[in-house]
């Protein structure tokens, strides 16, 4: 009986060895994103399989049409808001702030508004007051429904790396300015 005893023992010893480490050899997911979204990012959601942006226009500052592969090369946060929309309208200055802190750096924050073309003078003076961020607009709300899977709600913010390829997405308001988030931006930049 105490020969058993030790067996399951030395099992269990050996089980955790294992756990531990598979855990540090092989991250979660691709890039291992997950391991560095903490607290405010916490919720951030990676790709099982990740996927190039949608190929949707969109509207720029000066009303020019674009598609995010236009960024290719940069790290781009995508983030689909609208000024009807109380956790977008609140969040919008920490972008703002993010977008400030990677001023120089191939790191762009694209917040588009879903807002409907009646409203679209409203978001853009609510835009103004949020520098350094730039309006973009898609006024028939066909980004949010072309991302895969499509945006559960508003706002939704997707990261895309250099590559222009899908490496994380939060749903729902989340404090764009604080280390959290930063991590993340930092990890996606690092990965070329």
């Amino acid at each position: 009986m105490r020969w058993l005893l030790w067996g399951v023992a030395a099992f269990g010893v050996a089980a955790v060895v294992y756990i531990i480490v598979q855990a540090t050899t092989n991250p979660v997911a691709p890039g291992g994103l997950e391991r560095v979204a903490k607290g405010e990012m916490a919720a951030l959601q990676t790709p099982a399989e990740p996927l190039p942006a949608p190929v949707t226009t969109i509207y720029g500052p000066e009303g020019e049409p674009l598609r995010l592969a236009d960024f290719k090369g940069e790290v781009v946060v995508l983030n689909l808001w609208a000024t009807w929309c109380p956790p977008c309208v609140a969040e919008m200055p920490t972008l703002a702030k993010l977008a400030a802190d990677y001023q120089g750096k191939p790191v762009r924050v694209v917040a588009v508004s879903i807002d409907r073309e009646d409203d679209l003078e409203k978001a853009r003076a609510f835009m103004a007051k949020n520098a350094p961020l730039a309006f973009y607009n898609d006024p028939n709300m066909k980004m949010a429904f072309d991302l895969k899977p499509a945006a559960p709600g508003m706002p939704t913010t997707v990261i895309y790396g250099r590559d222009g390829v899908e490496r994380g997405r939060l749903a729902g308001g989340a404090d764009w300015s604080g280390p959290d988030a930063k991590a993340v931006i930092d990890h996606v930049l690092a990965e070329g």
